[in-house]
């Protein structure tokens, strides 16, 4: 990428949540990971075309997946902005820095926030 990426940091996105701002939050990961967790209020797409189907070119976007190391929102946050939208953000934490502030999520598994894990498995599985 030729550009910066632009982010938010975790309480200025829990602030946009709280007060509930008018803006699209974006989980950039496969369709099985949207279901077992995600910040509450996200979206999903499956495809580029389903993106461009909900998508302004003037939203305001924030793109984010489960870590600081996870690409897949880089890559939609490259996407988006090659695209033409002007407004985008990458939540660099994700799901683990949310987790590891004790904020909710929704999904088929949960948090384990202690100590600022997240998992990926049900809770029967990690007894």
């Amino acid at each position: 990428m030729d550009y910066d990426i632009k982010t938010i940091e975790r309480e200025d996105l829990k602030a946009k949540l709280d007060r509930g701002d008018d803006f699209k939050l974006i989980m950039a990961m496969h369709e099985w990971g949207f279901r077992v967790a995600h910040i509450p209020g996200s979206l999903h797409y499956n495809t580029v075309e389903d993106a461009k189907n909900d998508l302004d070119l003037d939203d305001e976007i924030v793109v984010y997946c489960t870590d600081p190391a996870c690409v897949a929102s880089q890559f939609a946050y490259q996407w988006l902005v090659e695209a033409g939208y002007t407004n985008v953000r990458r939540y660099e934490g994700g799901l683990s820095d949310w987790a590891a502030a004790g904020y909710p999520l929704e999904g088929e598994s949960g948090t384990d926030a202690d100590g600022g894990s997240f998992w990926f498995g049900t809770k029967a599985e990690s007894s």
